[in-house]
């Protein structure tokens, strides 16, 4: 029998049952603190009979306890589980409930470092095909390294959070110039994020990698495509991925996604050693990906799995370490976007419009190639497991109009 919470709204039709206990930051109006979700409510896990050293929940951010390690990780969740299903503890813990409905989320960690990361086969594939033919669609380099490049820790925002459009440099195919302009091809990009746990010094391998990871959010790189058409060669991206990237409010414990484990794809290259996997290191997560004209009933625009990607976080992880480049508690590695082989299954704008040459058209009659002001996208996703489903909460963001442009810009 599915274990089940004395709570009621834990049990049945619920992203946060007993099984999935994610750990976030709200604040009721009295502060912001640490919590857990279950069913439609916060468990203030500072507040309650945690049986752990008071000063990892001090701060508002699940550092201190992502630093502690492992053990200690477990032994938290294994407390909240028994205080959260064991009626015994009921009168105890219900004083430290909280609706969700009434509290704001916010960050639920510092993030140190921001690394983005191209692991998607099918979305490379697209882009690819896009800009060099089918041919030549994939790098010499892609199935042989997890592609990647350093991201801003400051651009990395929680659900809810506005995003204005960017300017940027741009320059048309039949411009002699390039000019500063808002970017007219602004995306989004279905992605999942890995959160660091543990430091690293030297090289660790996939299996030390996997063990470093505390857990999963929701990962949206919006991008403004024409920015990064004109800036990327020879170094990649910059300012077209450093507007905004949006995480979901609740970090699902790697220990929450062991049910749900499966492979990477057969390889069609053989990997170097160091990258070799000694077991499923993705996870069957269904996802989709929703848009809502301005005050508008939403579209879903895009359904996919985790489980399509080339490269896991572990083995972006290990490749991260092989330069001898430090990992920090609290570093997030975003696994690049996550397309499925239908064309329904695009993890963005780009590969969903093929480049703006095969507008969407929504539920409410509209057309996007690429995002509007006023648009609102939505992450959503979960692992079905039997009779419960774990969740992650919605990774949000609404799109607003560039700012003015200052005077000295101007030409």
């Amino acid at each position: 029998m599915t274990q089940q919470s004395w709570l009621a709204s834990a049990q049945g039709d619920t992203d946060f049952p007993i099984q999935n206990l994610p750990c976030g930051v709200f604040d009721d109006g009295r502060g912001a603190r640490m919590g857990v979700a279950i069913g439609d409510m916060i468990l203030d896990v500072g507040a309650v009979d945690h049986g752990l050293d008071p000063a990892l929940f001090a701060a508002p951010a699940w550092n201190a306890v992502m630093a502690a390690g492992p053990a200690v990780w477990a032994a938290l969740r294994a407390r909240l589980t028994d205080l959260l299903s064991d009626p015994a503890h009921r009168p105890a813990v219900v004083p430290h409930l909280v609706p969700q409905a009434g509290a704001r989320l916010l960050m639920p960690f510092a993030v140190a470092e921001y690394t983005d990361f191209y692991a998607g086969k099918n979305h490379a594939v697209n882009v690819g095909t896009m800009f060099r033919g089918a041919e030549n669609a994939l790098p010499p380099n892609w199935l042989s390294i997890p592609i990647g490049y350093n991201g801003r820790a400051s651009s990395v925002v929680v659900s809810g959070t506005p995003v204005t459009r960017p300017w940027g440099q741009v320059k048309g195919p039949d411009e002699a110039l390039p000019r500063l302009a808002p970017s007219a091809r602004f995306d989004l990009e279905l992605e999942m994020g890995a959160i660091v746990g543990q430091p690293s010094q030297g090289m660790v391998s996939v299996a030390e990698a996997d063990e470093m990871i505390f857990g999963y959010v929701l990962l949206n790189d919006w991008s403004a495509r024409d920015i990064q058409a004109w800036e990327y060669q020879p170094l990649g991206p910059f300012q077209a991925k450093a507007t905004a990237t949006t995480i979901s409010p609740w970090i699902v414990m790697k220990a929450a996604l062991e049910p749900f484990r499966v492979a990477t794809p057969a390889r069609e290259r053989p990997l170097l050693p160091y990258l070799r996997e000694p077991g499923p290191m993705l996870y069957d997560i269904g996802l989709t990906v929703s848009l809502a004209p301005g005050g508008k009933a939403e579209t879903v625009i895009a359904r996919t799995n985790y489980r399509e990607m080339y490269y896991s976080a572990a083995q972006q992880l290990a490749h991260h370490t092989t330069s001898g480049c430090a990992m920090r508690v609290g570093d997030l590695l975003g696994s690049g976007t996550i397309s499925g082989a239908a064309k329904d299954a695009r993890g963005s704008l780009l590969e969903l419009s093929w480049g703006g040459k095969e507008p969407l058209t929504l539920e409410t009659g509209e057309t996007r190639s690429f995002l509007a002001d006023g648009d609102t996208l939505v992450l959503r996703g979960a692992a079905q497991g039997a009779g419960y489903r774990i969740g992650f909460g919605d990774c949000a963001g609404q799109v607003l109009p560039a700012i003015e442009l200052p005077d000295w810009a101007k030409e």
